[in-house]
């Protein structure tokens, strides 16, 4: 409480009129006042509001460093529960793994040469080798009409083995003809000689010398016509002779061509293998061309896969592959590739490279390994859930998982590229880190 100080003015006017009436002197508690002054006061609240702006700006200091003491806190994750690997540098092979199934290759249908009444001399199942007859189809027109042709061709070639005889003795009567004017000529010749010799001597007259001459040139006239009537009587014959052989061998392919059909009416396995299925029913009546059953090679299976769509523009002809059967592995090769997508998947087929599986059977599934690519001295790390986080990977210290960015190359079924952010030696939890969250660290406890 303030009190007025002593000694002002109003209590001296007090004082001054109290003497003037006469009135006794009170004693009063000014002896016993202090004067108080009001600048302490003023820095007193000074220094609280000071020490209270203080205090707050600690208050806030100290939960700002809780927060980001809380906020970079280190997340205690047991060791069992995750797995780890190194990083190393070495060959990477690049696959892709798909389901298989074993298909059939070479699955031949074999069909009717000519309408007839068919038997059949297997079961569908039985196991048939190549060359073994398996039906046999009764044809009664197409054994008849190769039987007429059969006796066209052999006239076509009696009559072919005439003309050949015929052609023979025109030539030979020809060169019989040219011979006789050949002598002719000679004759002549002499008779002409003789008659110079005469005419020389005076014993014939002129007329006679010219007679003879006469006679010389008209044989070698003579002489003459039959030789080129010879050669072209010759070429003639051997004309017809061709023209004839000609029919006979047109004939001989007809006849060939209905032998090779009579001996089909015995249908035989071209291959070596099991009959797959009767199409139509015993002693059945069937047309040409009709199927009748399908046979199916057991030592041409092949392996049917599918992959993603993505890895189509990865996939050749001739390309590396394995086959895991029976608990082995068997190389392969990729032998057909589709050229259309299907469902988001491609499919293609294998052949084994080397001999078939003991046992291995159609429609049977199989797990297929395709080599992409291979490349040696890659910084690789082995496959886990973690590259589904994509750029992230925690790399381990001790007990201590530091999260790093990384950036990855190449997938394989077992493995995946390192490009960045990881060096040879460095250990990495290769098992799903999704459960971290954004954790900058995790400590591992046993």
């Amino acid at each position: 409480m303030m009190r007025r100080p002593v000694g002002s003015a109003h209590e001296k006017s007090v004082e001054s009129v109290m003497g003037a009436i006469g009135e006794p002197s009170i004693r009063d508690t000014s002896a016993q006042d202090v004067v108080i002054d009001p600048a302490p006061a003023r820095r007193r609240r000074r220094t609280l509001l000071i020490i209270g702006i203080a205090a707050g700006l600690a208050f806030l200091t100290v939960f700002a460093f809780l927060v980001r003491s809380w906020a970079s806190s280190s997340v205690a994750v047991p060791r069992e529960r995750v797995r780890i690997a190194e990083v190393v540098r070495g060959p990477f092979v690049s696959d892709v793994a798909a389901q298989g199934t074993v298909v059939v290759a070479n699955n031949p249908t074999l069909f009717a040469a000519a309408m007839g009444t068919v038997t059949f001399h297997v079961r569908a199942g039985d196991s048939v080798t190549e060359g073994q007859v398996l039906a046999t189809v009764d044809s009664p027109s197409l054994k008849s009409e190769y039987a007429r042709e059969k006796a066209t061709l052999d006239a076509l070639v009696v009559e072919l083995e005439r003309a050949r005889i015929e052609t023979r003795r025109q030539i030979l009567q020809n060169r019989q003809n040219a011979d006789l004017a050949t002598t002719r000529v000679r004759a002549t010749e002499r008779e002409l000689e003789r008659a110079k010799a005469a005419f020389e001597q005076g014993v014939i007259p002129r007329r006679d010398l010219d007679r003879a001459q006469d006679e010389r040139d008209d044989a070698r006239l003579v002489y003459d016509h039959a030789l080129a009537n010879a050669k072209l009587h010759e070429e003639s014959l051997n004309f017809e002779l061709k023209t004839k052989r000609v029919e006979v061998e047109r004939q001989q392919l007809v006849v060939d061509e209905l032998k090779r059909r009579v001996d089909a009416l015995t249908v035989r396995s071209p291959v070596k293998g099991m009959v797959g299925s009767l199409l139509v029913d015993q002693r059945a009546a069937v047309t040409e061309n009709a199927p009748l059953l399908t046979v199916v090679d057991l030592t041409a299976l092949e392996v049917e896969f599918r992959v993603a769509e993505t890895y189509a523009a990865d996939l050749a002809l001739n390309m590396a592959a394995e086959i895991n059967y029976g608990g082995k592995t068997y190389p392969a090769v990729v032998t057909s590739i589709s050229p259309e997508v299907q469902q988001n998947e491609v499919r293609g087929r294998l052949r084994f490279a080397e001999k078939l599986p003991p046992g291995v059977r159609q429609n049977q599934r199989v797990n297929v390994r395709l080599v992409l690519d291979s490349r040696e001295n890659v910084l690789k790390v082995e496959r886990g859930a973690f590259v589904d986080a994509g750029s992230i990977a925690y790399r381990v210290e001790g007990d201590v998982a530091t999260r790093v960015p990384i950036v990855l190359g190449a997938m394989s079924v077992s493995e995946v590229e390192i490009v960045s952010g990881l060096k040879p030696g460095d250990r990495i939890i290769v098992s799903s880190v999704t459960d971290f969250g954004n954790a900058p660290e995790l400590v591992l406890s046993d």
